[in-house]
């Protein structure tokens, strides 16, 4: 029997669990057949030390129909262009910077990048402003260190090493929040495609195939800004938010239909009236004005996101499903919609009060919305 709160024989064994059992497959698990698919299809150059060709890694982002009839679905919804930058960057010396406001889908779009080019997402150092400068380069084993002295043994290689070692793609999350004197550990790494070890009086050359995803968010400006010379070692692709309504109401509705298989909740019909209802609402305040152009609105403190609004519908389906009648309605929504737009309790209710009595209470459509919202208001 499992310890409680421990890992499990199996575990400890190293054998992996199910996939079924996953909460969340890693993006190579869970889009394995697609990538199989399309490399048995792909014919065209790949870099060395690449799954697929640059072409194929597009294709696998964007979604498209192989000559057989099969069909690869889109995991990136936006401009194509920005993702052939993206991936035409990785092709060459380069490192990529995904930069753009929270929940513009740079960690999703760094996670399929990583699994369609080296077949591994999993190369990966999450920035914090406690990450320390062994997270980037090299860590210790102390016990074997204090009984053996420096050796190779005693040497825990931080992902970038395994990925210089092994030609992989390394993935640096949140890059701005790390502080700058660990961020410009990354400047050898990324310059001259090496890991010095000095107290072995070695070093680790990356072998063809290494690269580095980092991602940052726009409102992380001025907390550990990079240095411009580990700027300069990036090639920045600006991730926007979607550029209309539909466009976000079909991303919002794609991610809560993966999200709801995973989850294993009751299926549920997705409320498309309902979700476009959320995006609007969020397009509005963080734009500052209403879909017609008429109205001037405040906005909130918080973001907005596309990532915010898959979180609420997601969650308005569970409610539908388990305290509901199955279909996702105003009520369901509602108390997502204010926890995610009153972030601070003082200036935010004020932005929501105002936009629900201005703009909600005044489309004819949306009284149902409107007496839900005033109900957790």
């Amino acid at each position: 029997m499992a310890e409680a709160g421990g890992l499990r024989s199996s575990d400890r064994a190293g054998a992996a669990p199910s996939e079924d059992t996953v909460l969340r497959p890693h993006a190579e698990q869970q889009f394995a057949d697609e990538l199989a698919l399309l490399a048995e299809h792909d014919d065209r150059p790949r870099p060395s030390g690449w799954r697929l060709s640059p072409w194929a890694v597009t294709t696998y982002l964007l979604g498209g129909t192989l000559p057989d009839g099969g069909v690869i679905t889109p995991k990136y919804v936006g401009p194509r262009r920005l993702m052939e930058v993206a991936v035409a960057t990785l092709a060459t010396d380069r490192a990529l910077l995904l930069l753009g406001v929270p929940g513009t889908a740079k960690t999703w779009v760094s996670e399929h990048l990583a699994a369609a080019v080296c077949g591994d997402s999993t190369l990966l150092v999450q920035g914090t402003a406690g990450t320390a400068e062994e997270a980037v380069r090299y860590g210790w084993n102390y016990a074997r260190l204090l009984a053996e002295g420096p050796s190779e043994q005693a040497l825990v290689p931080s992902p970038l090493m395994r990925a210089m070692r092994e030609g992989m793609v390394a993935r640096v999350e949140e890059l701005t929040r790390m502080p700058s004197d660990v961020q410009d550990t990354l400047i050898t790494i990324l310059s001259e495609k090496t890991l010095p070890v000095p107290e072995l009086g070695a070093e680790v050359q990356a072998r063809r195939g290494f690269t580095v995803i980092a991602t940052a968010n726009d409102r992380d400006r001025g907390v550990n800004e990079l240095s411009s010379a580990l700027r300069r070692r990036f090639n920045t692709v600006v991730l926007p938010l979607p550029a209309s309504t539909d466009e976000e109401v079909d991303i919002v509705a794609r991610r809560v239909e993966q999200l709801g298989r995973s989850l294993e909740l009751p299926q549920a019909p997705a409320g498309l009236e309902e979700i476009r209802r959320v995006v609007t609402v969020f397009r509005e305040l963080r734009s500052g004005l209403t879909a017609d152009g008429r109205t001037k609105l405040k906005s909130p403190s918080g973001t907005l996101s596309t990532a915010e609004a898959i979180s609420v519908v997601t969650n308005g389906l569970a409610l539908a499903a388990h305290f509901g009648d199955g279909v996702l309605r105003a009520a369901d929504v509602a108390g997502g919609i204010v926890g995610a737009v009153v972030q601070d309790p003082a200036s935010d209710r004020v932005v929501w009060q105002e936009y629900l009595e201005t703009v909600v209470r005044e489309r004819g459509e949306w009284r149902d919305f409107y007496r839900a919202c005033r109900e957790v208001s």
